[in-house]
């Protein structure tokens, strides 16, 4: 009886360690739950520190000079008209002078506009690097919703040639302004939109595009945020969407800019080049090419630029500039305290982690130095007497507890010979064959042996 017992105690200690490893495995959890939420705030704190420091950095002329957004426009549709001989140009004249006469026109209900004239940014700097990273082509393309638009644009004769009298070409000789040379087109149904998710509760559905991440999770230092977020697009032009829901930020400038990055100095640009893979620009006017060139140099005007003017619910004002300032520093002072709390979460998870690691070394150890353990770690269940291999009346297996010599019988004198008529020094017929017992025909194995007559 002493022996099962012994084996219950350490069966009952050890499920009591395993019961508080399992705890601490459970905290274990918790911490790292814990830690993985904060970092998931403070990401989120840093973009939106990212969105105010790019609103509150930018230089909002259109205001500060006086000039209203419709000036700016006609501005932008001026200097369009300006390039001669441009499918762009002819284009802004139709609709600046023969408004009434074209508005019937299928090819010209299919086009949407001009690229320089679809969007708009509040900073004039940012217009001035945007547009001339695109280049004065890009600039003037046209923009049409639908390939049947692009169709009736340009036909062609039967051996190729362009047929000068039909689509846009006798569009701009019946007014006198003929076309040269080529112009980019655009169309919206067959341009490959942006995968991701966009921001549906904001007006300007803004793309929900990765920032690059420095391996401490902060963004490069000077980094602003993506050029195709900072485009901002009239109410009219939001809602053209295209037959499967996208609209023009997804589709047309997504295809221009794709992930450009824009950065406060070349400085920074240049130190954040591993994370840059869709090429960047900076304010100070340094512009790397998604091939990986650099465009150096002194730089030019731009002939054609996004119109510059205030986003909706922006302004200049000294209050809301100092409003922002606050907005940041407050959000600045949340992902101090996330930062504090992460670092005592990580202290908590190391002093658990020790604890874990203990507190199994120790259960270890109990198991193996344990006599009673030694058991329970090579053999789960407890044998029952019976359980063959076994002697219930040995304290070592193999061995007689009646005879003092293992393997012989201190009654047994004749090998080999029957029960009943070998005979003991005293003549008593008992034992068999050495090693047997008069109560036991197979060790390990309970058997009473039937006495002879002469015994009952």
């Amino acid at each position: 009886m002493e022996a099962p017992l012994t084996v219950q105690i350490v069966e009952f200690n050890t499920k009591v360690m395993q019961e508080e490893l399992k705890k601490l495995g459970l905290k274990v959890n918790h911490h790292e739950a814990n830690i993985t939420f904060l970092k998931s705030e403070i990401y989120a704190i840093e973009e939106s520190i990212a969105d105010l420091t790019i609103k509150r950095g930018k230089k909002v002329v259109a205001s500060s000079n006086g000039t209203s957004v419709q000036e700016a426009e006609q501005r932008t549709i001026e200097s369009i008209c300006n390039q001669d001989k441009t499918a762009a140009s002819l284009i802004c004249q139709l609709k600046k002078r023969h408004s009434a006469k074209i508005s019937t026109m299928p090819m010209m209900k299919d086009i949407l506009g001009v690229v320089a004239t679809l969007g708009k940014t509040n900073d004039d700097n940012l217009s001035s690097l945007l547009s001339e990273y695109l280049g004065i082509d890009n600039m003037l393309g046209l923009v049409c919703k639908t390939y049947d638009g692009i169709k009736s644009l340009e036909t062609y004769g039967t051996e190729g040639n362009i047929d000068k009298k039909s689509g846009i070409h006798g569009l701009g000789g019946s007014i006198g302004k003929l076309l040269h040379g080529r112009f980019t087109v655009f169309c919206l149904e067959n341009i490959r939109p942006f995968s991701g998710e966009v921001v549906i509760d904001d007006p300007q559905r803004y793309l929900m595009l990765r920032k690059p991440r420095l391996p401490n999770g902060e963004s490069p230092p000077g980094f602003l945020g993506f050029a195709v977020n900072m485009i901002l697009m009239d109410q009219a032009y939001l809602s053209c969407l295209t037959p499967h829901g996208h609209g023009l930020r997804e589709t047309l400038f997504y295809s221009l800019f794709s992930h450009l990055q824009v950065y406060k100095t070349t400085a920074d640009l240049r130190r954040a080049i591993p994370f840059i893979n869709d090429g960047a620009v900076s304010l100070d006017g340094g512009i790397l090419r998604p091939n990986g060139s650099f465009c150096l140099g002194d730089r030019k005007d731009v002939e054609v630029k996004f119109t510059v003017a205030l986003s909706s619910g922006d302004s200049n004002t000294p209050g809301s500039i100092t409003e922002m300032e606050e907005q940041v520093k407050l959000k600045n002072w949340e992902k101090e305290r996330l930062v504090e709390d992460i670092k005592r979460e990580e202290d908590l998870l190391k002093q658990v982690k020790d604890s874990f690691s203990n507190q199994k070394q120790q259960l270890l150890d109990y198991i193996t130095q344990s006599p009673a353990g030694k058991r329970v770690q090579g053999s789960p269940t407890i044998r029952s007497p019976a359980t063959p291999g076994s002697n219930p009346f040995a304290a070592t297996p193999g061995r007689n507890p009646f005879t003092s010599t293992p393997g012989s019988h201190p009654f047994a004198t004749t090998p080999g010979g029957s029960p009943f008529a070998a005979t003991t020094p005293g003549g008593h017929p008992i034992a068999a064959t050495p090693g047997s017992h008069p109560i036991a025909a197979t060790p390990g194995n309970i058997s009473f042996a039937v006495k002879p007559p002469h015994m009952r």
